[in-house]
């Protein structure tokens, strides 16, 4: 997997496969969608417990995701792959995407649940810690001029990010908060009836394929505008 760290064998690899995950993410978005409207209402949240199969999916590829970030951060840092801090940079607006649709549906869910959009519990303050740290990075690349500088310090804001992730996952074990613990990843088993079980295992299927979607045609997009500006440069210079 590391020859493909090479951004021609990359390109070479990809291209073929990029418009069958596409199919895909569109296939399992739209079966996911459709099991979670045929889904019977919960007994009692009623039909508010479909807000469950796009929060829960955001929120878990907002956690995944940050963490592709951070080690795409450590290996351009320190390894100098050709292929990683276009992957890091690649991955922080899906990211944030995901995030934001997380902490909006989230209120949404808790509105009903709760009698309160937002409360400052550890849970939710530190997907929000999370949200910041996408936008952080996002605007530390924008802010610097030199693309090699944006890098570095964009990787080490990423990799200091990382330390928010066990704080988001088991904040709801440490504290107490208002946010229900986990029901789906636990050591006695789901918690989740299969009528509510599988759609949300479509839906996180079918968000965990669009991002893979997403995120290698934004690679392909950045490899492309990093030659673009090399040729530009050699013209300039030979001129």
């Amino acid at each position: 997997m590391f020859g493909l760290a090479n951004p021609e064998r990359f390109m070479r690899f990809s291209a073929p496969l990029v418009p069958w995950i596409w199919a895909l993410a569109g296939v399992l978005l739209a079966a996911g969608t459709w099991l979670a409207f045929t889904a019977p209402e919960d007994y009692q949240q009623g039909d508010t417990v479909r807000i469950m199969f796009v929060h829960v999916p955001a929120a878990s590829l907002g956690l995944m995701i940050y963490g592709a970030l951070g080690v795409s951060s450590f290996l351009s840092l320190v390894f100098r792959h050709p292929l990683a801090d276009a992957a890091a940079r690649a991955a922080a607006l899906p990211g944030a995407a995901y995030t934001a649709l997380a902490l909006v549906t989230g209120s949404l869910w808790g509105r009903p649940m709760w009698g309160t959009w937002w409360v400052w519990d550890a849970r939710l303050t530190s997907v929000l810690v999370l949200f910041l740290f996408y936008l952080g990075y996002m605007a530390l690349r924008s802010s610097i001029e030199d693309e090699a500088k944006a890098a570095r310090a964009a990787a080490v804001l990423g990799l200091v990010g990382l330390i928010n992730l066990p704080i988001v996952k088991f904040s709801v074990d440490w504290w107490n908060t208002l946010h229900q613990p986990a029901s789906l990843l636990r050591a006695e088993g789901t918690s989740l009836a299969p009528v509510f079980l599988w759609p949300l295992l479509t839906m996180m299927a079918a968000y965990g394929v669009l991002f893979l979607a997403l995120w290698l045609t934004a690679i392909r997009t950045e490899v492309t505008r990093r030659r673009v500006m090399s040729l530009r440069a050699r013209a300039a210079w030979s001129a």
